[in-house]
């Protein structure tokens, strides 16, 4: 299942955002009051964690609190102040100290020193004194927030590295220490959170790459800030609303050709499964008729789908008016027949969407490209991490390292939509907009799943959607369908992409009903 609960309204800020958020509300309210606020929703929501929790022999609750340097730690303080004024047990680890600390940062120290809380600094022996002692009900990780981005070294790595071998909830303060707030990545060692709240507004990095599995579940405290000092959002999570409007029941005054005609392209010798998956998706996803061009020699028809029609990618005119969208890519090959068919793609004016091989020939053949950027239909490119790197001539180290701006540098540079598969999947747009997805999960890594997303894409795209809500949407559903099967006992281990088929059908019609 997702990793956390997405609301209507959800959008996704920088750090740079946060930090101008910040200063503006700091401007008018008193000094220190954004950190009490912080420290006081956190210690709420751990009060909430141990609710229930089993006591100690003494009959007591025990929460580690770790402190960082700067203001984050400050939180920490906060955090650790009312949950000693709350009667439970608070031992608070402090890293070693920033060399410039803020006057908030020493207020938040005095109201927790002038507690129940104990202290030990990070010279006494993390090992024997905080961790080996006696068993934790919950550890708070306060040592880094959103500021500087720096690897954990030193004490901070190795109390990190001891904390996630605690068999307990962790909540972190913001973010978990190790983890960059915009683009989910990990230098190193970070702290693996079960629940995180974030403060102000929720962060990119907490739902895509690494944040998807260091996070956990994540809420959000505004603080009580302004909302008129919250721009518009650039980025934002995946949600129904975002696309709701185009699932509506279906009239009944309909035919076959009011849901439109979709080619998939592919299927060289060898590799026919990839499109029949694709093109078996787009007709449950609700495609009124669906051919697939083979690249190869077609088969008279496919036995488990007979309503497809199978015909030679070679004998189809794809400028005409027949196809509403293409899908092309899907087991290709690189031959230079597979390069002369993408080219008649590219060429056409129907919706498209290149995902597989069609986007291997895209890095072999500059031209390709440059036809790409300058055609008139609508364009949706589906790459996993290694397809993208090569788009843009870097490594899958450099694309996952910023999962957003290389989303967003690709679909500038080539003027289409992205969609950039992996963990917090991202869809991004010309001009700069991003929504990262929440569905789905482990579940979908395994063979053909991105077939299976690509023929239900292309099937939103012969329906008439626009094309940024028929690439979200299918992001969306795919991973919502993969949930469904998972929550039902069927995976994620073991899950076929053909099972996702059906899923996929029965979650539309639940929507669209």
């Amino acid at each position: 299942m997702p990793h956390t609960d997405t609301p209507s309204q959800s959008p996704l800020y920088s750090i740079a955002e946060i930090r101008a958020i910040e200063a503006a509300a700091a401007q008018n309210l008193p000094e220190g009051a954004l950190m009490q606020r912080a420290g006081q929703a956190a210690a709420t929501a751990a009060l909430k964690l141990l609710h229930g929790a089993q006591n100690d022999a003494a009959g007591h609750r025990r929460v580690l609190v770790l402190a960082g340097p700067g203001n984050n730690g400050g939180d920490a303080f906060e955090v650790a102040a009312h949950l000693a004024g709350s009667g439970i047990e608070v031992l608070v680890w402090t890293a070693p100290e920033a060399q410039a600390t803020s006057p908030e940062r020493e207020q938040a120290l005095a109201r927790a020193r002038n507690s129940a809380a104990r202290f030990i600094s990070a010279d006494t022996g993390m090992a024997s004194v905080a961790v080996g002692a006696a068993p934790w009900n919950l550890v708070i990780d306060g040592l880094f927030g959103i500021g500087a981005f720096r690897p954990l070294n030193d004490a901070c790595r190795d109390v990190a590295q001891l904390v996630n071998q605690l068999d307990c909830p962790i909540l972190a303060l913001d973010v978990p220490s190790g983890l960059h707030a915009d683009t989910g990545a990990i230098d190193g060692v970070a702290i693996r959170a079960s629940h995180t709240i974030t403060f102000i507004g929720d962060k990119p990095g907490l739902h895509t790459a690494d944040g998807t599995d260091y996070a956990g579940s994540v809420e959000i405290a505004a603080l009580a800030i302004d909302p008129a000092l919250l721009p518009p959002a650039k980025a934002q999570l995946s949600a129904l609303h975002l696309f709701s409007k185009q699932l509506q029941p279906r009239r009944q005054n309909t035919h076959k050709g009011s849901f439109g005609s979709l080619a998939v392209i592919g299927g060289a010798p060898g590799m026919a499964g990839a499109p029949i998956l694709a093109a078996r998706t787009a007709l449950h996803a609700g495609a009124g008729r669906v051919y697939v061009a083979f690249a190869g020699t077609p088969p008279a028809y496919d036995s488990g789908q007979p309503e497809l029609m199978c015909r030679p990618a070679a004998d189809l005119d794809f400028s005409g008016f027949h196809y509403t969208a293409l899908v092309a890519g899907p087991g290709l090959g690189d031959s230079l027949d597979a390069v002369e068919l993408l080219q008649r793609a590219i060429d056409s004016d129907s919706p498209l969407l290149l995902d597989a091989d069609a986007l291997n020939l895209m890095t072999a053949e500059p031209e390709l490209q440059s036809a790409l950027a300058t055609r008139a239909g609508a364009t949706i490119l589906t790459p996993h991490p290694l397809e993208a790197a090569r788009l843009l001539d870097m490594t899958v180290a450099q694309v996952q390292a910023d999962r957003l701006a290389a989303a967003r540098q690709l679909a500038a540079q080539l003027g289409v939509i992205v969609v950039l598969k992996g963990a917090g999947t991202v869809v991004a747009s010309q001009d700069g907009k991003v929504v990262i997805n929440t569905t789905g999960g482990p579940a979908l890594a395994t063979a053909g799943t991105g077939d299976v997303l690509s023929g239900l894409c292309g099937s939103l795209l012969a329906q008439g959607w626009p094309e940024w809500e028929a690439a979200i949407a299918a992001v969306w559903l795919h991973g919502a369908a993969a949930d469904a099967l998972v929550a039902a006992g069927s995976g994620p281990i073991g899950l076929t992409a053909g099972e996702l088929i059906p899923a996929i059908r029965k979650l539309m019609n639940g929507l669209a009903a």
